[in-house]
């Protein structure tokens, strides 16, 4: 549905910014300063205790110091209650008390068929809800409380009865008005060919009905009580209403369930929905009796970023899971995955949970494996590669799969991961013939290296001594806590930076959040920050060897020097990880002969990395052709940032 231009500005103007973020969040009295429209709480999106969450109420945008969540009321609401765009709109019109303008004339017929039609569904669940207590319900009631279904289930997910009678629901709708047609338009009747009287499409079957995300009846899944039956399970045919290829059973529970755990679980059928959703485990879906499509899938991720495949432990559930990867691959990309939780063999969700407990599925789930490990197993199952040829043939069998996949850096990061699996796969084992020693092991008259301790490793200190990539970062911070006036005209530029330590993340945040507040003072920042990520950290960065021997820390600077400082060592590291991708980037490119417009890139990659990383500035005496190159690079790149000072 298109929208006028300026019925987003007008609904934005119309509804306060903070009164509907103030719902979900508790405001920080201290920080904020409700008359001036400056607002601070701990952050809606991820779990903290300090109020780094910021909404400037005049302006209508937020923003989160902590996980660099950021938007206006319409993102608001799309994030918190995980729905679509035009779903948002809706709520916050409602709330603004404007109506959406009026679609187009066939637009609108076709609303109105579906109004009706959801009319008549609705009227169905409440029949079939009634059937489900009458005595010629007595065999579902105890199927479902064999089950271990509650009657408070029952009610929540509304199931009902069809009768065995032909047309008990035909003439239930008949006596309320309904023209036949229409009850065949819904999916809930059938026609005869030879032009005879219409008859129930569900007879003799406990009925699931299923909804769409806006909540609206829109088809029926239907289980047979008799065995003989020609299908256990029957659901609606498709109508104006029902795509079975786009739906999900559950999706509309799942979808505010699912924001809050943020995850998603799928599951084969609607007995596994009920039986997780009455343990304890609300954001659960099921497709309806057929394989995932791609629809579904793109569903699936509106709902939860990397929802987790949860199939019965048989043939049927490992083939449907490599059926899912492949529909899976083409969409991929950052933030969109699947996971797989295949349960132990000859048992689903729903017989899990009965015979083991919840603790059992919650240990599944927590295990489940990336789509990648299931990618692999299916390439080498019930193979031998024990020739040249065997092992070339997996070789194209993998790359053909990878090329399926459309995001470069997804495949790029398949890629890595495949060929690490394929190098244990094929790594010697035991004892090399030819020299005698282990490959594992180092070569003879070698000591092994001392490596530290595992904490050690871990720490801000030995990281930064062994990643160049990591020594600029702590250089880039240390510059921002030396000279806290700077910072915020590179905030832009900080904030895009990508840190490889959670340590310097949140130092990062700190600095973007507490420097304009005190102007030249660095002392009163660096207590600051300490107060609020905790002693130490400051210090021990500051403590650094290559961080100490910086110019600009060794001897105080003007804040023009200073800005030129900091400005090298973010063009160092954006000429170290521009020239990374670069050469990833070519080495997707090296099929057959490498030709003289790769050679220039690679070139050219190497050269600006190589002058970024040998000019230094400042710099005494005679400037090199480098450093005039270099200088006149910074001082470019200071004066494309369009900096915008951050107001408090």
């Amino acid at each position: 549905m298109s929208l006028p231009n300026g019925f987003i500005d007008e609904l934005r103007n119309r509804v306060s910014l903070s009164h509907v973020v103030g719902r979900k969040v508790s405001w920080d009295q201290r920080k904020s300063n409700p008359g001036k429209g400056d607002y601070w709480a701990p952050c809606p999106f991820h779990q903290e205790k300090t109020a780094s969450f910021h909404l400037d109420d005049r302006k209508g945008f937020y923003y989160c110091f902590g996980c660099h969540a950021k938007g206006d009321a319409l993102s608001f609401i799309r994030e918190t209650e995980n729905v679509s765009f035009m779903e948002a709109v809706e709520i916050l019109a409602r709330e603004a008390g404007m109506s959406l303008p009026a679609p187009n004339p066939e637009a609108r017929k076709t609303a109105d068929q579906q109004g009706q039609l959801a009319k008549i569904m609705e009227m169905a669940v409440q029949f079939y809800r009634l059937n489900l207590n009458t005595a010629a319900a007595a065999d579902a009631r105890d199927y479902l409380t064999r089950r271990g279904l509650s009657n408070e289930t029952q009610a929540l997910f509304e199931l009902g009865f069809a009768t065995s009678e032909r047309a008990a629901l035909v003439q239930h709708l008949d006596a309320k008005g309904i023209a036949p047609e229409l009850i065949v338009n819904a999916g809930l009747a059938i026609k005869p060919d030879d032009g005879g009287a219409l008859f129930d499409r569900f007879r003799g079957r406990i009925m699931f009905p299923i909804r769409d995300l806006r909540g609206r009846a829109v088809a029926f899944g239907g289980r047979a009580m008799d065995p003989n039956a020609r299908a256990k399970y029957l659901n609606s045919n498709e109508t104006l209403l029902f795509d079975k290829g786009r739906s999900l059973y559950n999706a509309a529970p799942a979808r505010e369930a699912a924001g809050r755990a943020g995850s998603l679980i799928v599951v084969e059928g609607y007995m596994d929905v009920i039986a997780l959703a009455e343990a304890g485990f609300a954001n659960v879906v099921a497709p309806l009796g057929t394989a995932i499509t791609e629809q579904q899938l793109m569903l699936m991720w509106r709902l939860a970023p990397e929802p987790v495949i949860a199939l019965d432990g048989d043939k049927a559930g490992l083939k449907a899971a490599m059926r899912l990867i492949d529909v899976a691959l083409p969409l991929l990309e950052a933030g969109r995955s699947l996971r797989f939780a295949l349960l132990p063999e000859g048992l689903d969700p729903d017989d899990l949970i009965r015979t083991r407990g919840r603790a059992a599925m919650q240990s599944l789930l927590d295990q489940a494996r990336p789509m990648v490990d299931l990618l692999w197993q299916r390439e080498i199952d019930s193979r031998s590669f024990d020739s040249p040829e065997r092992r070339a043939t997996l070789d194209a069998s993998l790359k053909a799969v990878l090329g399926k996949i459309r995001d470069r850096s997804i495949h790029d990061h398949y890629v890595a991961a495949i060929r690490e699996l394929r190098r244990d796969l094929f790594a010697p084992k035991g004892r090399n013939r030819d020299s005698g020693f282990s490959f594992r092991q180092p070569w003879p008259g070698r000591k092994p290296p001392v490596l530290p301790a595992e904490n050690t490793r871990a720490s801000l200190l030995v990281r930064a001594a062994d990643d160049g990539e990591m020594r600029r970062e702590t250089a880039v911070l240390a510059l921002c806590l030396s000279y806290p006036d700077i910072v915020a005209d590179f905030e832009t530029a900080l904030e895009k930076l990508h840190f490889g330590a959670e340590e310097h993340r949140l130092l990062r945040n700190a600095l973007i959040r507490l420097a304009p507040m005190v102007g030249q003072d660095a002392v009163a920042l660096k207590e600051k920050i300490s107060s609020e990520i905790g002693p130490g950290t400051v210090e021990k960065l500051l403590a650094l060897g290559h961080v100490r021997i910086l110019p600009a820390i060794l001897k105080p600077v003007d804040p023009a020097t200073a800005r030129m400082a900091l400005a090298e060592e973010l063009a160092k590291l954006e000429a170290n990880r521009g020239s990374a991708a670069e050469m990833s980037d070519a080495e997707r490119d090296m099929t057959g002969l490498v030709d003289e417009g790769l050679t220039w890139r690679l070139f050219e990659s190497v050269r600006a990395r190589e002058i970024a990383n040998r000019a230094t500035l400042p710099a005494g005496g005679t400037e090199s052709e480098d450093r005039e190159k270099m200088s006149k690079y910074l001082q470019n790149f200071i004066d494309s940032q369009g900096w915008v000072k951050k107001k408090h």
